[in-house]
């Protein structure tokens, strides 16, 4: 019998989409050893690797047959990709480039892991985050650099902008892939980015208004208002947005802080000072890592007032999505008085999801999480915390938290579905 790996999409796949992969043509309670590798576009290698045992068939399905060690163990149908490691320390594998896939190749190998013999089956995979029919448009409108993402069809499609945080430059996958759920989605830059400035220094709101009205004037963007979803700083920066800007019904947070971090906010005559941070503060792990949690001042002291984001203001509702392990902001404690300041305001709580054992980068679905990695803009390695396999369920719910919240208040879907977390 000649073994044969079997993959459902066959061929590619979007990289939210899950992936089924089954093995056919073993032995009988076979012991197999299933590696996963890829290259992101540095050329940088990732990896994982499981030890598994056929059934009396002689076949292997990842979604029923549990993993009996290596890069992780347990019944996970996705395990060989969340669990890729990069063979650098303290690489991260991020997509610059959406128009291409990552590549991904499967292989069996007799026996287990370190003494696994023979290539018993091989398999490319392409892992896509252009979905079928959605439109990259470059856009270069006044002061905003940005790419919209158009879903197929004629529209108009529920709008979302789209902010990351303070490694800067444009980053486009959350937003590609979102597209391929029905939105138009503007993933936008503010700064290391073309003639953008190089550094965070005084940031201004009329910047990302323009973004705004740039969105609601689009023929392909249904209004009369659009969603916001920020990460880190691009948090506090939607949180801003929501609160002095026009035109902003539903607002995601993903780890962010309710005070304006990092740089002065301006805004027409007025200017919201950052919140500031006693460097002295900072912590270095056991394994060599920056452990930035402890250096952010306390926005609830009185002489930190001034940087809290009047969030009050804002229209509509917002979500937070708060790992629990977060080592770069106190993400819990900024949830929370997100919570009370609306709810003295009497205003309607905000959703929150709390996910155990997760750090502070919750991107979409199968990224293999980082819990540590270089920063972009410190240069130094930064502890971000949270555990892999824990960090891969909240990425997997919270992509669906996400969708449900902007359809329910973006295009008027009332399906619910609570968080399994």
């Amino acid at each position: 019998m000649v073994a044969k790996l079997i993959l459902e999409p066959a061929g590619r796949s979007c990289w939210d989409e899950p992936l089924h992969i089954t093995v056919q043509g073993l032995a009988p309670r076979q012991q197999v050893t299933l590696r996963a590798s890829l290259r992101d576009e540095k050329g940088a290698l990732f990896r994982a690797h499981a030890r598994y045992r056929a059934d009396a068939r002689g076949e292997l399905d990842l979604a029923r047959t549990p993993a009996l060690g290596g890069s992780f163990a347990g019944l996970e149908p996705m395990g060989l990709i969340w669990a890729m490691k990069p063979d650098k320390p303290l690489g991260r594998l991020v997509k610059r480039d959406v128009q291409t896939p990552f590549v991904v190749e499967l292989e069996v190998l007799d026996g287990h892991e370190p003494d696994a013999g023979r290539l018993l089956a091989r398999a490319l995979h392409e892992r896509h985050f252009l979905p079928p029919g959605v439109r990259r448009v470059r856009v270069r409108a006044g002061q905003v650099r940005a790419t919209l993402f158009l879903p197929p069809g004629e529209g108009p499609f529920p709008g979302i902008i789209d902010l990351f945080g303070s490694g800067g430059g444009l980053c486009e996958y959350r937003a590609s892939l979102l597209a391929g759920h029905g939105f138009a989605v503007l993933a936008l830059a503010y700064f290391r980015f073309e003639d953008l400035p190089e550094y965070l220094s005084d940031m201004r709101l009329e910047y990302f208004e323009e973004a705004v009205d740039f969105m609601l004037q689009h023929p392909k963007v249904k209004g009369p208002n659009v969603g916001l979803l920020g990460f880190s700083k691009g948090g506090d920066l939607c949180l801003s947005m929501a609160s002095f800007l026009k035109g902003i019904t539903a607002t995601v947070l993903i780890n962010a802080c309710v005070a304006n971090t990092i740089a002065p906010l301006h805004y027409k005559d007025m200017i919201i000072p950052d919140l500031g941070n006693e460097l002295s503060n900072k912590k270095i792990t056991e394994s060599g890592l920056l452990n930035l949690v402890d250096i952010w001042k306390n926005p609830l002291e009185e002489h930190n007032h001034r940087s809290l984001i009047p969030l009050e203001k804002a229209q509509g509702p917002f979500l937070f999505i708060v790992g629990l392990d977060d080592h770069n902001w106190k993400s819990e404690f900024y949830a929370h008085i997100a919570s009370e300041r609306l709810q003295a305001h009497g205003k309607n709580k905000p959703q929150i999801i709390f996910y155990p054992k997760t750090g502070h980068c919750i991107d979409p679905p199968y990224f293999p999480p980082s819990t540590a990695s270089v920063h972009a803009i410190l240069g130094e390695a930064v502890f971000y915390g949270g555990e892999p396999r824990a960090h891969s369920r909240a990425q997997e719910d919270a992509w669906q938290q996400i969708q449900i919240f902007f359809q329910k208040y973006l295009n008027g879907k009332k399906s619910v579905q609570h968080s399994k977390i």
